[in-house]
């Protein structure tokens, strides 16, 4: 797992009560990841519990429902 996945999967998981599999797929399902990909940059420097929200909306405009 790179090292943008081991940052975010976790503190997803934990903020929205998953467990890290499910985190990963929801995350993977609705464009989470992709997100983190393209936006690494931005998102390390942020705080982390804003970094998770951003990924958060991002899902849920895909159609999330977490």
């Amino acid at each position: 797992m790179n090292r943008r996945l081991r940052f975010i999967i976790p503190k997803f998981a934990e903020s929205y009560k998953m467990n890290m599999q499910d985190a990963y797929f929801y995350l993977k399902k609705y464009g989470g990841l992709d997100f983190l990909m393209e936006h690494w940059w931005a998102l390390h420097t942020d705080n982390d519990i804003w970094a998770v929200h951003d990924i958060y909306e991002i899902c849920r405009n895909n159609g999330g429902l977490r």
